[in-house]
């Protein structure tokens, strides 16, 4: 499982992943910006890679509109713009409307994910009338599975002890796998048990983490991480084998070869395991609210939707629960 690591797309802009599929002429800036939230849809929302694909195509498109009106930079994009290249749609190319409803799906996920990732201080599409898609929940990992995935990564080398205390420490705390990239070594609190997470719109929230998954990290800490160069002069809790703070893309490689050793569904996502975590809480009794401080959700309703119970749980615990279940067919 080889890791990888992104280039400067130019002087003036910070490293971009690899692997951009867009055309040069929709300038470096768009194709930086493109590329990001491309590894975005991928690594964190757990989309494959026909579907990011398809908002590559819709997003190229939305950017050759703009670069025909001298724009080079998502961020700068007006309202106004957005409405006439959403106009231009409809009347002068005659879309369906499923199909410009697609395409302001992917431009709606685009903006908010430059603000949210402080690229841009503007999100146009903001409460902008059209029809929404309906969100795919992502799938959950039985307890087997996660175990399964837990225990897959070598622990007798330095790399694979890693990968273990980062699946651990990811699923133990449910978090996002930006997140989890981003803790630095004094993140953590063995002492009381419990992260230091910096989330959304730079909220930190404190996350306890269950004895199995610190003891994983404590093991790394005290073994493998110096193995990696220049660990003294790196704050990253969590380094690529170049001795570099560890990214989204190469936690999401790794994580695919873990899942094709074992076998687990290979649509499984980082934030497969996030959602398991809230799942598995859910199902053992966890209290809602306690699940949203965790997740750091700022909304009770989003946590609702994000924690769905399965129907075979429900059948469990109504069977297990309820005083005459056992007695409704006699």
């Amino acid at each position: 499982m080889q890791e990888t690591h992104g280039q400067r797309a130019s002087p003036d802009l910070p490293p971009a992943p690899r692997g951009s599929r867009l055309a040069a002429a929709v300038g470096p800036r768009f194709r930086y910006q493109l590329d990001l939230f491309l590894e975005f849809v991928i690594v964190e929302l757990g989309r494959g890679e026909k579907t990011a694909e398809a908002y590559a195509a819709d997003l190229e498109d939305y950017a050759h509109f703009l670069f025909g009106q001298g724009h080079d930079d998502f961020a700068v994009v007006s309202r106004q713009e957005l409405e006439e290249y959403l106009a231009q749609l409809r009347t002068e190319r005659r879309l369906a409307a499923s199909s410009v409803a697609r395409k302001l799906s992917a431009i709606r996920s685009l903006h908010r994910f430059l603000v949210r990732e402080g690229l841009s201080r503007q999100d146009p599409s903001a409460d902008l009338d059209g029809p929404r898609l309906p969100e795919r929940l992502p799938q959950v990992l039985s307890a087997e599975q996660c175990r399964l995935l837990l225990q897959a990564p070598d622990r007798s080398n330095p790399r694979g002890l890693r990968d273990a205390a980062m699946l651990a420490l990811m699923y133990a705390a449910g978090l996002r796998v930006s997140e989890l990239v981003g803790l630095e070594i004094g993140s953590l609190d063995f002492r009381q048990g419990q992260v230091r997470v910096r989330g959304k719109g730079g909220k930190t929230r404190l996350v306890p983490v269950a004895e199995p998954a610190l003891d994983l990290v404590r093991l790394y800490l005290e073994q493998a991480r110096d193995w990696f160069p220049h660990a003294e002069n790196e704050p990253a809790l969590f380094l690529t084998r170049r001795g570099r703070a560890m990214t989204r893309i190469n936690f999401w490689r790794r994580l695919k070869g873990y899942l094709a050793q074992t076998g687990l569904p290979p649509e499984t996502s980082p934030h497969t395991l996030r959602h398991s975590f809230a799942t598995h809480l859910l199902q053992g009794g966890a209290d809602l609210r306690a699940i949203q401080e965790m997740l750091g959700h700022a909304s009770l309703s989003t946590t609702e939707v994000y924690t769905h119970v399965s129907p075979e749980h429900l059948r469990e615990t109504y069977e297990s629960k309820h005083p005459r279940a056992r007695k409704l067919g006699t």
